[in-house]
């Protein structure tokens, strides 16, 4: 019975990995029970241009289409804004053009780690034999020689998207926060579209922008 469990456990594992994106944890802030935005500066703190166009472009219809005025971050910073490091009081000035401009929230996403992982591709079906010979061990493994799937080596990623509220006379504070883990995708555009119908369903169930 326990390796049968085993097994089961194995077999779950294996699927989850199969899974691109996973939200892993929530928190909301217990002051704000339901929050509403009406104009939101998208952020996606990546390196390539391009990519950081595609990922804001993408929340941005995301949220236009849940009927919520957004902007890309992308089209309102200075180009040279994300070349070099900016002092805490030229953010403090960034945020009070925000909040001349309208806007009420900034929904800031970046990756905050990433760790190589390696999984162990198992025979589920038989996971619960007892190789009590030396051949059945061998002629049951012995693809470990020459599969180059046997083990499996990719990267997970640890996503981070905070949505922090622009309230005037008060210091800009965290509202919500999701946790994802996103394993490397085969498809980068699903991968994104993934990502962000996983935040904004959350946000939804939890009366954070959507409700």
């Amino acid at each position: 019975m326990k390796l049968k469990l085993i097994g089961i456990g194995l077999l779950l594992l294996l699927l989850a990995s199969c899974s691109s994106t996973k939200l892993v944890s929530t928190w909301k802030n217990p002051d704000n029970v339901v929050f509403d935005a009406y104009q939101v500066l998208v952020v996606g703190m990546v390196k390539d241009d391009a990519a950081r166009m595609e990922f804001e472009d993408r929340f941005v219809h995301a949220l236009k289409e849940q009927g919520v005025e957004a902007m890309r971050s992308i089209d309102l910073f200075d180009v040279e804004f994300t070349l070099a490091e900016r002092s805490e009081q030229e953010l403090k000035e960034v945020e009070e053009q925000l909040l001349d401009k309208g806007f009420d929230a900034i929904l800031f996403t970046k990756v905050v780690g990433a760790e190589n992982r390696r999984t162990f591709r198992e025979r589920i079906n038989n996971i619960d034999k007892m190789m009590l010979r030396f051949s059945n061990d061998y002629l049951e493994h012995q693809d470990i020689y020459y599969n180059s799937e046997y083990y499996d080596s990719f990267n997970v990623y640890h996503a981070e998207t905070s949505l922090y509220c622009i309230c005037v006379g008060k210091e800009i504070e965290l509202i919500w926060r999701g946790d994802v883990d996103v394993t490397e995708p085969e498809n980068v555009n699903k991968t994104i579209d993934s990502y962000i119908k996983l935040i904004t369903r959350s946000m939804g169930e939890q009366d954070v922008i959507f409700n």
